[in-house]
């Protein structure tokens, strides 16, 4: 596959982007390539996930993953291929659809890496695994292609190996051993109240003091219950109640997200988070219990320690030295941690530069390129896009570069 193919095909998928467990048109894309490679190749796999496979001889097996989904979101970046696309949510609403986190370029690369491990099947034994993942956005699509028996059919691999495409400079990549990406957990809280006239309060339990109330309490678990050396972030990103200035609802609903890296301090702000919301409600004299749903929850992303060492090896040896950086741990999430936890897998999961280098050229130091990346669009914005060139090929060889350090030379 020509690089000027792979390009044709991330602007397309570019243009046409599908919201999660609807990646049909996508799906059929990446099945077509991988059956024309000699890919074994079946597509369904948790509902619209696609696994290619090839085995070449005797010898471990390296799980390459990309994930495929897009978001609501409202494209502006003004790109000849940019998407103008609709879909419908999940309450049934026509929405704005982009790939507005590089999910485009995540597959497109793995396409490329793809051919390239086909047509050099002398350099190499064992079995390329490639999953092209759908739903990464709701935290569904990797524990729905676990669940639809993705290791009892197609094996299990010895390394799970993935990309984040980021606004770091283009044909660099991020790698760093340990956390790399936090856990995160959504939850819903309905507060229940007794409804009146604004008039009359004191007839009525007001449950948008109720919410203001447990909203302000809830900031001091991170800053009073969590110690300083542990990172977390608790956010209160909704908060719904009443129709009218004179009207006192009977309900409020807040929507909750919590990230962590450490189990304990992650299990600590959910006991605490139920523990302020039931005794809010309780000082309120609520007429009910209030109700906290998890609505979405991501494992923590670590990267194995020796995983890491071995694929940073071939990274400077086949990509050069100097182009790999440690960007630190990140406050994103992703669910490529449960690929690795399903299989019992070491899992080695990195960032791909796709931002302009002539944007970072007053940059010498890390430091000077993160501050020059705090002021970039990042990853869900309207206006986040990669340079096509060289992320792509960057991405394509690191693909490679870590499945080969996976995958024994031929003897």
């Amino acid at each position: 596959m020509l690089a000027a193919d792979v390009a044709a095909v991330y602007r397309d998928l570019h243009a046409h982007p599908e919201l999660a467990f609807q990646e049909k048109r996508t799906a059929a894309i990446v099945a077509e390539r991988l059956r024309a490679l000699g890919y074994a190749t079946t597509p369904g796999v948790g509902r619209t996930g696609v696994v290619g496979v090839l085995h070449n001889g005797e010898g471990p097996t390296a799980l390459l993953r990309a994930d495929m989904d897009a978001l609501p979101v409202q494209e502006q970046t003004g790109l000849a291929y940019a998407s103008t696309c609709t879909g419908t949510d999940s309450d049934g609403d026509t929405v704005p659809v982009m790939h507005a986190c590089g999910h485009d370029m995540h597959v497109a690369c793995l396409l490329g890496a793809a051919a390239e491990l086909a047509a050099d099947r002398s350099s190499w034994q064992g079995t390329a695994l490639l999953v092209f993942q759908p739903a990464e956005e709701t935290a569904a699509g990797a524990r729905a292609m676990v669940d639809d028996g993705l290791y009892d059919r197609f094996g299990r691999p010895d390394v799970v190996l993935g990309q984040h495409v980021a606004p770091i400079p283009a044909g660099l990549l991020g790698l760093r051993p340990g956390p790399a990406f936090a856990a995160s957990d959504s939850l819903a809280v309905v507060l229940h109240g007794q409804g009146g006239h604004g008039s009359r309060p004191e007839a009525a339990v007001d449950p948008v003091l109720m919410a203001a109330a447990t909203v302000m309490r809830l900031q001091g678990i991170v800053s009073r219950e969590i110690a300083a050396s542990s990172t977390a972030v608790v956010t209160v990103g909704a908060l719904h109640a009443g129709t009218r200035g004179n009207i006192i609802a009977d309900r409020a609903e807040l929507q909750l997200n919590i990230r962590s890296f450490d189990p304990h301090v992650r299990m600590g702000i959910l006991t605490a988070l139920e523990r302020i919301v039931r005794a809010e409600a309780a000082a309120s004299g609520a007429p009910r219990e209030p109700s906290i749903e998890s609505t979405e929850s991501f494992p923590a992303v670590i990267n194995d320690a020796q995983a890491c060492a071995r694929t940073q090896e071939a990274f400077a040896t086949g990509l050069g030295p100097g182009l790999v950086i440690d960007p630190g741990p990140g406050a994103g999430s992703e669910d490529v941690g449960v690929l690795a936890t399903a299989a019992d897998a070491p899992c080695v999961y990195w960032l791909l530069g796709g931002a302009d280098p002539q944007l970072f050229t007053d940059a010498p130091s890390i430091e000077d390129v993160m501050r020059v990346v705090s002021g970039l669009p990042s990853n869900h914005s309207p206006h986040y896009a990669p340079v096509v060139e060289p992320t792509l090929t960057t991405g394509i060889a690191a693909l490679v570069c870590a499945a080969r350090a996976w995958l024994p030379v031929r003897p």
